[in-house]
């Protein structure tokens, strides 16, 4: 026969009657009253009446009470089974998930849970479901993501070692600069903007393919823009075409957007009208071309995505003039919200100095 264990001398049935009515958890409520009656005076087996359970129950919940209080009354999280994968394992499906499938091989140019699966049983016999693999990943810090677009014949380190050299790229240009604290980081770009649309993501219901509507003319303009991430400030020209001529209008607009006695950097990429011998570049902007290929190293890039989805795609243009009057409506609306172009366009390589 089990020894009988005497409940803690620091409560009264009163004051587990009074936690019972404070408590919004009913199985709680229901065990305080158990052992309140106890503390009246009752026997185990009329408190494991009063509970609705057996007298060893009425026994685990004393010993919880014990323990921890009124507390150890709660229901716990159930631990679950076991995880079949160990750390090796873990550490094996992280390796294989960062160099990536090889389409030869595995004939995927990507993993699917499906796939990862296959190779874990394949490789150490562990059947594993696709629901529980996602929740493995995922304590692993892994998520599904859009993979970022890299040219083809980017050259080999060409992005890092182009961060680590810009500071002394652009301090050759020493003599036209007033100082260090007026130094203005610029980056800029075009995007072509016309009837021939995109679509965009939108949120609709599961199992239902939305629809937008899509123009197949082909008039177009160009946004010719640049942006101030640390000023959060930017300036842009609608024009007809890309060439030298267009560029040295924007590169004039660029030059009256530049704080007075500051001098501005300005990070473009290596297109021909970027760096033309018939540029005429203002005596407060330096240009700094970006390699060649590279053009995740500039936001504006982002920002011509973040336009996109917000106020230039899944719209019909009426005519040439009406795609100009959006992409004016557009970039001005960009322009009152200076912590979005902040927020996008700040990097920590060209800002750290």
């Amino acid at each position: 026969m089990a020894i009988p264990v005497a409940l803690r001398v620091d409560f009264k049935a009163s004051q587990l009657r009074l936690l019972a009515r404070k408590t919004k958890n009913g199985p709680q409520a229901r065990r305080l009253l158990a052992l309140a009656a106890i503390y009246d005076g009752a026997t185990r087996t009329e408190a494991a009446r009063i509970g609705g359970v057996t007298l060893q129950i009425i026994r685990d919940w004393v010993m919880r009470f014990n323990a921890r209080g009124a507390e150890g009354l709660l229901d716990g999280k159930s631990p679950g089974q076991p995880s079949r994968l160990k750390d090796v394992q873990r550490q094996a499906i992280v390796r294989l998930i960062e160099s990536g499938p090889i389409p030869a091989i595995h004939g995927v140019v990507r993993w699917r849970l499906i796939d990862l699966s296959q190779w874990i049983y394949e490789e150490f016999r562990i059947t594993i479901a696709k629901q529980t693999l996602s929740r493995e990943l995922r304590a692993m810090g892994y998520r599904k993501l859009s993979a970022r677009p890299r040219h083809h014949a980017q050259a080999e380190g060409a992005i890092e070692d182009f961060k680590k050299s810009f500071q002394s790229a652009w301090m050759k240009s020493r003599v036209k600069r007033p100082s260090m604290s007026k130094i203005e980081i610029w980056f800029q770009d075009e995007a072509r903007i016309g009837q021939k649309n995109k679509i965009t993501r939108r949120w609709a219901k599961r199992g239902t393919r939305p629809s937008a509507p899509r123009d197949q003319r082909t008039s177009s303009t160009y946004i010719f823009g640049a942006i101030c991430p640390k000023q959060g400030k930017g300036a842009a020209l609608i024009l007809p075409f890309c060439n030298t001529e267009a560029m040295n209008l924007h590169l004039a607009e660029i030059a009256k957007a530049v704080a007075p006695g500051a001098h501005a950097v300005l990070l473009v990429d290596q297109a021909g009208w970027h760096l033309s011998a018939g540029l005429f570049v203002p005596a407060n902007i330096t240009i700094i071309p970006l390699p060649p290929k590279c053009p995740e190293l500039n936001p504006v890039e982002n920002i011509w995505q973040y336009m996109r989805d917000n106020w230039l795609s899944n719209r019909v243009f009426k005519s040439y003039d009406d795609i100009v009057d959006h992409c004016c409506y557009a970039w001005n609306t960009l322009l009152d919200r200076p912590w979005k172009i902040m927020s996008i366009g700040m990097r920590q390589w060209a800002h750290e100095f």
